[in-house]
Formats: C-alpha cells, structure tokens, sequence
C-alpha cells in the first residue's frame, strides 16, 4: 500500500501533468519558442516572388493573427497587409507533413513547396522528400486534420 505521503505525492504530479498539458493547446499560427515572429523571422511572400526563402527584416513588420511576420521590402508587406491569406503558410506554418499525420512541428523555412498558389513548409530536408513523395495525398490528410488539431 502506498504511505500517505506517496500517495499525495503522485495526486500532485497527476494534477500537474493534466494542467501543464492543457496549457499548452496549438497556436494557429508556429512561432518558435520565447518568440512570437511567424516562420522564424522569414518574408512569406517572398516565397511567391522569390521562389526562395528570404530573411525578413524587423523594420518591415506586420501583426497578424496573434503573431508577428517580418518581409524583406515595404512592397512584399504592402502585398501581405492587401491579403494575409494568399501569403501565408498552410496549417499556420506548421509542418505539413506533421499536420497530415495529425500533429504539429516546427519548420525549416528553407524546405517549402508552393502548390496551386499555397505555401506549405516542412520540418526539415528528409522529411520534405517524404511529404512530396505523396504530396497531394498529404494535403488531402493535412486539410481534414487542421480543424481538428486547432480545436484540441
């Protein structure tokens, strides 16, 4: 039998871990811990432009949906004030290959794909080759799982 001491000891540590997980409920847009800038400080539109990942700079800034997105040019942040979403990442910039497996997980802002018109990032090289082995059948997954992900 477990003293009473052990036993108000483990009711403690179950409380905890109940509270420390409903603290931590998904954010609908990624922003990298003790930060609240968007894709790691990287320029979204500059995905569309570019066709490469672009360093955004903190002079050219924006808020949007509780997070902060960074652009490399007045112009590429007028373009993301006119319409938000046409620029920004799928699944609020969490890896899409994550969201297709019900989940969430950081980026690498340099491993992106733009499928009819939308930005979609990865979590790293190997798991990018992965997601566009399959890719249309990842969105498919991703797009179903979102809403759900969002609401836990």
């Amino acid at each position: 039998m477990l003293s009473k001491k052990w036993f108000n000891l483990l009711n403690i540590l179950v409380l905890f871990s109940v509270v420390s997980f409903s603290a931590h409920a998904v954010e609908p847009i990624y922003t990298a811990t003790f930060s609240n800038v968007a894709i790691k400080g990287y320029d979204p539109v500059a995905y569309f432009t570019d066709n490469a990942p672009v360093q955004g700079s903190e002079t050219y800034q924006y808020p949007w949906q509780g997070a902060v997105w960074y652009f490399s040019s007045a112009k590429n942040l007028a373009l993301f004030k006119a319409n938000p979403e046409q620029y920004a990442p799928q699944y609020g910039g969490y890896c899409a290959y994550a969201v297709a497996n019900g989940k969430t997980a950081k980026i690498d802002p340099s491993q992106f794909s733009i499928v009819d018109g939308k930005l979609y990032l990865n979590y790293n090289a190997k798991i990018q080759s992965r997601w566009l082995e399959q890719r249309d059948h990842y969105i498919g997954l991703a797009d179903r799982h979102w809403p759900a992900i969002l609401a836990k």
